[in-house]
């Protein structure tokens, strides 16, 4: 048998694609991409960064069926999916494509196919199947992101923050979502270190996404609040770690 993600049905491109350029292939290769609705292409002509995963598949004596997910992240911090259904109608026999707006028409269509859904004998051995992808980490919102970066590094009062080289990437962030990280307080818990963390995302204008993590703390000789900033969340936590070991 076959495995499914190595099959010639979905062969990713040799370079790095745009938004545009990955929806007009994707768009190309489905035979019924005439369907779907005007609104949602429209939607795409904004899109900053897409990402495509295998979502299920299923394999068995030459036939071969199998359901991918594609989002892109919109400007307006959105994001859209299409998903994609790749099967043969023979076996061996060429792939056919088709693309679907919601996983309620994927569905259909696969029903439509005839394939055994619950065999054996046909589903990929459990500890090889790909379950859903989870919805996009970040809800992006354009809002001064850059001057976001700038104020949330000039606050930041540890030595070892990020430097001229990050500003300057930063300075380009088209949009930006902040969230509290929770979890693992170890030692910090233990010696009574009042401290948040916060996860600053950046978008890029060519889709990629940058992080920088906030420890506020209170961990300073007269108690008063202070801002460290870090490339990770790792180094976050081991700072604050490091801290209240100094205190405990």
């Amino acid at each position: 048998m076959s495995v499914p993600y190595e099959t010639a049905a979905y062969e990713p491109a040799e370079s790095p694609e745009s938004p545009e350029e990955h929806l007009e292939r994707l768009l190309g290769r489905a035979l019924n991409s005439f369907e779907l609705p005007d609104e949602v292409i429209r939607r795409l002509d904004c899109a900053l960064a897409h990402d495509s995963s295998l979502h299920s598949a299923h394999h068995s004596a030459g036939l071969h069926r199998e359901t991918y997910r594609h989002t892109w992240l919109l400007a307006d911090g959105s994001a859209v999916t299409l998903w994609e259904l790749a099967h043969n109608a023979t076996p061996s026999g060429a792939p056919e494509h088709e693309v679907y707006v919601d996983q309620e028409e994927l569905g259909a269509a696969t029903g439509r196919l005839g394939l055994p859904a619950e065999t054996p004998d046909f589903e990929v051995p459990a500890l090889m199947r790909l379950w859903a992808i989870p919805e996009p980490r970040h809800v992006f919102a354009s809002a001064d992101s850059a001057d976001h970066a700038r104020r949330l590094l000039r606050r930041a009062e540890n030595a070892d923050r990020p430097g001229a080289e990050t500003a300057a990437l930063l300075a380009t962030a088209t949009a930006h979502e902040i969230t509290q990280a929770f979890g693992r307080p170890g030692r910090a818990g233990r010696a009574g270190l009042s401290y948040a963390l916060y996860e600053h995302a950046f978008l890029l204008p060519d889709g990629t996404q940058v992080s920088l993590w906030e420890a506020e703390h209170t961990a300073t000789p007269d108690g008063r609040h202070m801002c460290e900033v870090y490339p990770s969340e790792d180094a976050a936590r081991d700072a604050m770690e490091r801290r209240a070991a100094r205190q405990g």
